[in-house]
Parts: structure tokens; C-alpha cells; sequence
């Protein structure tokens, strides 16, 4: 295959999507209102007062990995990403691994964000009075309530994704209207009459208190961010391949956009111990301090609202991913198995899922909400920096020509990614070293290094396991030549429902 734009129409999925469900599919992924209500006090726990800075700090590395997504995006269109663009760049154990980490991480995400939206079903429920149902007294902090609750949620933003991605983007761009509408609303308003002075200083770096928190508030910020190549997931059911980079570049600076807005706001209204101490329940706090009820729940309501529609976003891409996989062998068929009645790999949406509906059920292991959250966020950080950064050393490597033909291009296609990608090298790798030196000893806590650690090692052990099993098991023809299975095969491994 040449370097080439990509022009043919695959078979597999139907093409049927514009930029704007793009941005919807990306946007909801990404969640800014869940990253803004939760991601910010987990974020201010680690960095003070500084959320602005970091928030701008790791938009750098990200927009150099969001360029490299774009531009192998034009040339190789495909559901599995960076699962073929670095495998056949790279290597395809380490392209494997990429496809691999992310369904993980996605899992993992899933099951927290199951648990987050009971979480804001249980405070709307606090705010409308109904703390017990029968002897069950209602707690938004516990995992076991906001996970049951969250499964049935979960279990209903599936089915939906089943139907497609047409139908779940409608879903979602209401969802969105809403959640921006009082995000803004309200973090504009509480920019305008906070009661603690803005300062120049938030947006300091150097200010932040140890180099472990700088690393530590980058791969949190970068988690806040992640979710924006959802829209590269969805490139064989877009009209256009590219109408996918637009989308997930529109998306990605839309975020910054929120993410400052929301960190100044944050900082106006509420004290830094105020913004660590709350958690989950962070941005219902900060609405409480804004209004009275009802108009004070609002903020709760898109929470909710982010929460669903990144569940569903969450599902959708994940499961093109693993279809991709599937479709070269290296996952089982049914993966690649696409519903004749709607044109979605339906078995592999409904097991996704199941899941992280199983994953969600094993959390209860940390019994407080707060405490699962920053477990999570802390291991999905580490390994989607590195997934990240292999994707952008495989758009350094495939486009290097460029620095003997056009050295602007060179810089753009070739340097900024190369430097990205090892700032998340650096910061993984140091963060996990200032993880295995912080404790002595093993212990299910967030509060312990050696489990913040273990977990995102387990994932991406796991997938050199998976890999093994892929190559000498399943005898994929993955890993002879790294190329993954073209958007326009005309030869389907798949098989209609």
C-alpha cells in the first residue's frame, strides 16, 4: 500500500456520518463535563491551585499526537488505528500492544464511569429528597450503590450503540447541547463573581510543588484530554476519511478551551481544599455554591448526561477497534461479526459492555468511590501515554522522507510527534519510578504506590500474553508484515448476524 489518500469505500461498515458526528462521537468520549466535575479535584489534589497550567502544559504533547493521528489518518483510514498504523511502522507486537492497552484502558474506564453516573443519579436523588429506599439509606460515595446503579445504565447506552453510530451521534449531540450550555452558563458566571481572586499564578508551572507532581498532574491532565481519537475510530463510517481528522482536531482544542474555563472557574469559587475534598461529588458542590435549588442541580444533571453519553462513546469506538483486530485474526471472529439489520460489529458492542459491567463489579474491591477514581485514573494515564506515544513514533518513522523533502513538513510530521512522544515516555516512566519508591509494601489503596503501579503494568503485560497467543495460537498474518486488513478488502472475515 502507497502513501496514498485514501478514497475507496469499505464494505464492512456503512458510511454514513459527517464531521459533526464526529465531533459528537470525540467530544462525548472525551467527556469534558465528567473530566471538569471529577478530573479537576482529582488534578488539584496532586498540583494545588495551578489547573490552568497543567491543563495548558499537557495540551502540547497531545496536539503533537493528535497531528500524527491526523496525518496517517489520511494516508490509512482504518477502525483499528493505531493498532495498524504501528504495527506496520513499527513493529507488531508493540502495534498489538497499542490495540490491546486501549481496549483495557477503555474497560477500565467504563467501569469507573458505570460508577460515576450512579454516583450523579444518587445526588439527584439526594436533591429531590429521597435519601432511603426502605432500609437502604442512599450514599453517592459508595461503589456498590453507584455501581449497581450505573450497570443498568450502562446496559441501556449498549443497545443503543448497537443500533449505530447514527443513532447514538443524534443521542449524543442533544446530550452535548445541554451539558455545554450549562457548563458555560455556570462556569461563566462563577468566573464573574467568585469569591477568590483570580491570579496569574495558576498559570504558573513552575509553581507546582515537586517534579513527581508535575508528572503525576501531566498524565491526569492527559487522561482529561484522552478520548478525542474517537473520532479516528469511527473513519470507515464517515462520508469522508478526513472529516475524522477535523473531528477529533476540532475536538481536542474545543477541550482546552472548556478545560481552562473550567479550572479558572473552579478556582474562583471554591479553596483548594475544597476542590480536593469533593471528589465525585465535585461539581454538584460547586453548583450548590453558585445557586439555590433547583437551578443549583443543573450542574449535576450534565454531569450525568457527560457521563451517559461517555459510556456509550466509550463503548463505540472500543468496539471498532477490537473489529479491526478481529478482522486480521489476531482477536477471535466474533469481534468481526456485523449485524446485516444495522451495520455495527453488534456482538462485539454487546460484549464490550458485558465487560465493563464485569470490570465494574470487580471495583467494589475499593469500597469508596473517590478512592476507585484515582486508581483508575492514575493507571489509565500511564497507559495511554503510552499508547500515544508509540502511535506518534509511528508517524515519525513513516513520514521521516519529509525532513529531506520539506523540512517544514518534516517538523510537523516528523519532529513535533517524535518530541511528544517521548515527553509521555518520560513522564510514564518517571511517574511509575516515583510509584515503586513511594511504598514498601503491596496494598489495594490509592494511596499505595506499588498497586498504582502494578495495575498499569498488568495491562500491558497482558497484551505481550495476548500477543503470544495471537501470533503462534491464532497464527495471524499480523504479525508477518504488521499491515492490518485493508478498509476495502474484498475478502470479510466477518459474518452477518
Amino acid at each position: 500500500m502507497t502513501d496514498q489518500p485514501y478514497t475507496a469505500d469499505p464494505p464492512e461498515l456503512r458510511r454514513s456520518l459527517g464531521v459533526l458526528d464526529g465531533i459528537a462521537v470525540a467530544a462525548s468520549s472525551t467527556a469534558a463535563t465528567t473530566s471538569i466535575g471529577i478530573g479537576l479535584g482529582v488534578t488539584a489534589g496532586v498540583v494545588g491551585l495551578h489547573l490552568p497550567a497543567i491543563m495548558l502544559l499537557a495540551f502540547l504533547p497531545v496536539l503533537g499526537i493528535a497531528g500524527a493521528y491526523s496525518r496517517l489518518n489520511r494516508v490509512e483510514p482504518n477502525a483499528g488505528n493505531g493498532y495498524v498504523w504501528v504495527g506496520r511502522s513499527l513493529n507488531p507486537w508493540l502495534g498489538f500492544l497499542v490495540g490491546w492497552v486501549n481496549i483495557v484502558a477503555t474497560v477500565a474506564f467504563l467501569a469507573y464511569t458505570t460508577a460515576v453516573t450512579g454516583s450523579a443519579l444518587l445526588q439527584l436523588a439526594g436533591e429531590a429528597g429521597v435519601h432511603r429506599i426502605g432500609s437502604l439509606a442512599l450514599d453517592p460515595g459508595s461503589t456498590a450503590q453507584t455501581t449497581a446503579l450505573g450497570i443498568v445504565v450502562l446496559v441501556a447506552v449498549t443497545l443503543t450503540a448497537v443500533t449505530g453510530i447514527r443513532t447514538a451521534a443524534r443521542l449524543q449531540t442533544g446530550l452535548l447541547v445541554f451539558e455545554y450550555v450549562v457548563l458555560l452558563g455556570f462556569c461563566g458566571y462563577g468566573i464573574v463573581t467568585g469569591p477568590h481572586p483570580f491570579s496569574l499564578s495558576w498559570f504558573d508551572p513552575f509553581a507546582i510543588p515537586s517534579a513527581t507532581a508535575l508528572a503525576q498532574g501531566l498524565l491526569l491532565s492527559v487522561f482529561c484530554y484522552w478520548g478525542f481519537e474517537a473520532a479516528f475510530s469511527v473513519n470507515e463510517e464517515v462520508r469522508d476519511p478526513r472529516d475524522a481528522s477535523r473531528a477529533g482536531l476540532i475536538t481536542l482544542v474545543t477541550m482546552l478551551g472548556l478545560f481552562l474555563l473550567g479550572s479558572v472557574a473552579f478556582q474562583r469559587v471554591l479553596s483548594e481544599q475544597e476542590l480536593a475534598g469533593h471528589g465525585a461529588e465535585g461539581l454538584a458542590f460547586f453548583g450548590d455554591r453558585l445557586a439555590a435549588q433547583p437551578w443549583a442541580a443543573l450542574p449535576l444533571v450534565a454531569l450525568m448526561f457527560s457521563a451517559v453519553a461517555s459510556l456509550q462513546a466509550g463503548v463505540i469506538p472500543t468496539a471498532r477497534g477490537m473489529f479491526a483486530m478481529s478482522r486480521d485474526r489476531t482477536l477471535g471472529p466474533v469481534w468481526s461479526r456485523v449485524s446485516a439489520r444495522y451495520g455495527t460489529p453488534a456482538a462485539g458492542t454487546l460484549l464490550i459492555g458485558a465487560l465493563a459491567a464485569a470490570v465494574a463489579g470487580l471495583a467494589l474491591v475499593i469500597p469508596r468511590l473517590a478512592d476507585m477514581i484515582m486508581a483508575t485514573v492514575n493507571a489509565v494515564g500511564i497507559v495511554v501515554a503510552l499508547s500515544y506515544a508509540l502511535t506518534a513514533l509511528a508517524a515519525a518513522a513513516r513520514f521521516r522522507s519529509l525532513l529531506r523533502e520539506d523540512w517544514r513538513q518534516g517538523v510537523a510530521a516528523v519532529v513535533l510527534p517524535a518530541l511528544s512522544a517521548l515527553a509521555l515516555l518520560g513522564l510514564g516512566g518517571y511517574l511509575g519510578w516515583s510509584f515503586y519508591t513511594s511504598a514498601d509494601h503491596f496494598e489495594v489503596s490509592a494511596d499505595n504506590g506499588w498497586f498504582l503501579l502494578a495495575t498499569p503494568v498488568a495491562m500491558i503485560v497482558s497484551g505481550f500474553v495476548a500477543a503470544g497467543w495471537a501470533k503462534y495460537v491464532r497464527r495471524s498474518p499480523y504479525f508477518r508484515t504488521g499491515r492490518g486488513t485493508d478498509a476495502d478488502a474484498p475478502q470479510l472475515l466477518t459474518t452477518p448476524n
